[in-house]
């Protein structure tokens, strides 16, 4: 039980066995409390669980929690590195009791771990109690056998946990470890307390009160427990060291970084191998909870983080980016334990080594005009900070690694300065923001994302979390308040929900608070990173600086995901039957279908549509894992991630990858790889069935592609079986035999219409309209057939006129065809004997002016023109009649 994850695993089997529910450690960034940056304690998953919001199916649990003090009033970066125990990341273990045992059993329990499962010398431990919790005494004095010399009673606010200013709160016990005399230090509440000898080991909550103002506290009607113990410091004391860096694990992350550079870990540089073990920890497990590296909220301290181990890693004279190289030792060490280092171990290594080759960049450039720019400078004097923001508003050079670099050559900066020309830089981009007309209107999400930042996004691992509003905008303008009935647009500092953009639709869900809720009917991005919910309160009042919890439609959210990663599939897949030249040139991902159109000359055959469906679908049985890297554009390009047409990116670039190929040149490797901000599928399995509906023309040399995938596919396929075996049973044959019986009956329904077709002639040639049972007549010397026809095609007119022509021997034939609109269709033919004297063009024409059109045309012998008044027919007859 000495290595680090051995002792880690012993705490959790233990509390399994007593009864405990072992609970994963939740993400890095809080779901549930939107005040924190980061998680940065156990207790954090199970805030609402103990405030009674929120019920869980136990009542005791445990577990090792992924912890981050980075920012915020939490804040041990500067000290990382230099002292033996702190840490940005950290994990902390604890068990906690909701209402079920309370002080005697959780002293019971810890007591047995220390000394018996841990087999810790029970001489060498002391315990602090609030000074008024003589509870705690009696029990530390019955339970432990500790004399009440190694019970110390502490008065201070050490000893007394408070969730905040109200809610719960109670005293503490503190269990320490006596290192020994010659270790400089005194016990706790002594003038030597913050000596090393006396090391806190374990912190026990015991949450009794609840604070109803700043003057009352009541009793809880059921007290609980919450206790946390550091897993490095536990470590260090059960490996026999005084230094949480020289334990197991962190002894393997600092080898690897002496492996990787050549540099003693033990010499001058090694605060430099530690801070990149400790950096490592941090940033590897805040890229794997979601976190990607920006210059805004947890994505900049998220780069601090990695920027200050880079540096170090420069200081080591690492000539290449370093950072990356050692996440395989990490995954090694904590794998095991926290499964999604595995899964985002590339989105890892992408990360870091993509964020070291830019900033090694930023540092040699930036480095090199500090050096011009404090050439003049002595020690003890200040950079202007005017200088200090042209530093970093051109050159990318931040204010705090400014500050570091001078810092060893004894000059400051001026930060007031700075601060100042900051904030003229942004009341120039919002004088330039500022215009008329739709521009205007944009304008207030320009002053929202200036006073606030951007949004958090959370919604690439999480559906539900909880916020702060920040603002409320109705008419275009900043409210302090929306009530019920009122539709307005609700910014918060962190959201699941996913804004409009990449042609994927904007999310839906809700918005609930004290007293009421919103419901979200669409989500955009606005101001350059501001995330916007189109929202209807309807029900109690909203105001700004309430908190929130938001809830994305999952069941939508999730078609939208399948859709859009259907999009990547079929996009490749058309590449692939019809040719690389095919790309993106737009599209719509709504939660009911997709649609996307691409580049291509020609409609796309059936065929070629079914070798792209079936093509997609291997895809889709792969079940593989989609995975996400975080590149730089042109890296990603070079790799081969299609970027898509219209979409604008950044620097860093998400490239999402998915499948395995298994055919042509890309057999064995990634099927799908695309740059893509959207949300997608965990595996191609979820997407379930991709069924593409349609090919069809918008536009030169685009064709639109139409689609299903899951449930709607399902649904289209089912709706289409029933049709046939409705079909089936009409024709009385089984759903198998349906096409070879309308085969039949179509080739049987044409024999029947050619047979019409010749009786309808032969009817309408036999009599029945002017001039005699046929129709003919002489006139002036020329025998001449006129007739008027119902129920015959246009385009057997001119057959019939022929054999009118046949049977005069010589003569004229006119024929009127009517149709059903009362539109006409005339047809003069005129034998070859007469056409030196008599012309059918100029005949028809007589007969389509008097049908109320114009022109007609063709041969002498043959002729053919139309008119709009079928009426005039027996008009038009005796008109050609006339002219003869």
């Amino acid at each position: 039980m000495s290595g680090v994850n051995e002792i880690r695993s012993a705490f959790l089997d233990y509390f399994k066995k007593n009864g405990h529910e072992i609970v994963p450690s939740s993400p890095l960034v809080p779901r549930n409390d939107p005040t924190l940056m980061f998680t940065n304690a156990g207790m954090v998953q199970f805030k609402n669980v103990f405030t009674g919001l929120e019920h869980r199916p136990y009542s005791t649990a445990a577990t090792a929690q992924k912890c981050v003090r980075a920012g915020g009033k939490h804040n041990d970066l500067d000290n990382v590195g230099y002292t033996a125990r702190h840490h940005t990341f950290f994990e902390m273990l604890g068990n906690f009791s909701f209402g079920d045992y309370f002080k005697e059993r959780a002293i019971e329990l810890a007591w047995n771990l220390i000394t018996k499962e841990y087999g810790i010398d029970a001489k060498r431990l002391l315990v602090t109690v609030y000074h008024t919790d003589d509870e705690a005494f009696g029990l530390w004095q019955k339970i432990a056998g500790l004399s009440d010399r190694r019970i110390i009673r502490i008065p201070t606010s050490d000893n007394f946990w408070a969730m905040g200013d109200t809610g719960p709160c109670g005293p503490c016990s503190e269990i320490f470890y006596d290192h020994g005399e010659h270790i400089w230090g005194g016990p706790p509440g002594s003038a030597e307390e913050d000596g090393d000898r006396f090391i806190e080991i374990w912190n026990l909550v015991f949450m009794q009160y609840e604070q109803v103002t700043k003057e009352e506290r009541v009793n809880l009607p059921r007290p609980s427990i919450d206790t946390g113990m550091g897993l490095e410091r536990i470590s260090a004391l059960l490996q026999g060291k005084h230094d949480n860096y020289d334990t197991d694990l962190f002894r393997a992350l600092i080898s690897a970084s002496m492996e990787a550079t050549g540099v003693d870990a033990e010499g001058e540089r090694r605060a430099s191998h530690r801070v990149i073990a400790d950096h490592l920890r941090s940033s590897a497990f805040l890229i794997a909870d979601g976190v990607l590296p920006s210059n805004e909220g947890r994505g900049y301290v998220l780069r601090r983080i990695m920027r200050r181990a880079m540096r170090h890693g420069q200081l080591l004279g690492a000539r290449d980016p370093l950072m990356w190289r050692l996440v395989p030792a990490l995954v090694q060490q904590m794998g095991a334990a926290y499964p999604e280092l595995v899964r985002a171990q590339a989105l890892i290594s992408e990360t870091l080594k993509l964020e070291e080759t830019r900033f090694r960049k930023t540092l040699d450039r930036g480095l090199g005009l500090l050096n011009d720019a404090v050439g003049g400078l002595a020690e003890g004097a200040e950079l202007d900070g005017e200088t200090a923001f042209k530093l970093y508003d051109t050159y990318g050079f931040p204010l705090d690694l400014t500050q570091d670099a001078l810092r060893q050559k004894g000059i400051g900066v001026d930060t007031e300065g700075f601060s100042k020309a900051m904030e003229r830089q942004k009341a120039e981009a919002r004088a330039h923001w500022a215009g008329s007309g739709e521009a205007a209107t944009e304008t207030v999400w320009f002053e929202l994302k200036d006073a606030f930042g951007a949004t958090e996004f959370l919604g690439y691992g999480s559906e539900r979390a909880e916020a702060v509003v920040q603002a409320i905008v109705s008419g275009g303008a900043s409210v302090a308040e929306a009530v019920t009935g009122q539709k307005v647009q609700i910014i918060v500092n962190q959201t699941p929900f996913y804004g409009e953009s990449g042609g994927q639709m904007g999310d839906t869900g809700v918005i609930a608070f004290d007293g009421g809720r919103a419901i979200v009917t669409d989500t955009q991005k606005k101001g350059d990173g501001l995330f916007v919910h189109q929202a209807e309160i309807t029900g109690g009042s909203l105001k700004v600086g309430d908190a929130v919890i938001l809830e994305v439609d999952h069941a939508r959210r999730a078609r939208l995901r399948s859709n859009h990663s259907a999009t990547h599939l079929i996009h490749e897949a058309l590449r692939e039957v019809l040719g690389t030249h095919v790309t993106q040139k737009g599209s719509l991902v709504a939660p009911e279908r997709l649609r996307f159109d691409v580049s291509h000359p020609k409609p796309i055959s059936a065929d070629e549509l079914k070798e792209v469906e079936t093509l997609a679908n291997e895809i889709v049985v792969q079940n593989a894992a989609v995975t996400t890297r975080l590149m730089s554009v042109d890296d990603a390009i070079a790799e081969g991630a299609m970027a898509l047409f219209g979409e604008k990116y950044g620097e860093e670039v998400r490239v999402v990858s998915m499948g395995t190929a298994k055919h042509g040149e890309k057999a064995g490797r990634a099927y799908s790889v695309e740059l893509c901000g959207g949300t997608h599928v965990a595996e191609t399995g979820e997407i379930g069935l991709i069924r593409i509906l349609s090919d069809s023309a918008v536009g030169a040399g685009v064709r639109r592609i139409e689609a299903l995938t899951g449930e709607a596919a399902r649904d289209y396929l089912n709706g289409q079986d029933e049709r046939v075996k409705a079909m089936a049973s009409i024709l009385k044959v089984q759903p198998d035999e349906v096409l070879s019986r309308i085969e039949t009956l179509m080739d049987e329904r044409r024999k029947l219409e050619r047979e019409l077709a010749e009786a309808k002639k032969k009817l309408a040639m036999g009599g029945g309209a002017s001039g005699g049972d046929s129709g003919q007549r002489e006139v002036n010397g020329v025998k001449f057939i006129g007739r008027v026809l119902t129920g015959i095609d246009p385009k057997d007119l001119k057959g019939l006129a022929d054999e009118g022509k046949k049977s005069l021997g010589s003569g004229v034939v006119l024929l009127i065809g009517v149709a059903e609109d009362g539109k006409a269709s005339a047809v003069v033919g005129v034998t070859e004997d007469l056409v030196s004297r008599l012309s059918a063009v100029d005949l028809v024409r007589i007969a389509s002016q008097a049908l109320g059109g114009k022109g007609g045309g063709g041969r002498p012998d043959m002729a053919q023109a139309g008119g709009p008044d079928g009426s005039k027919a027996e008009a038009a007859v005796e008109a050609v009649a006339a002219s003869l």
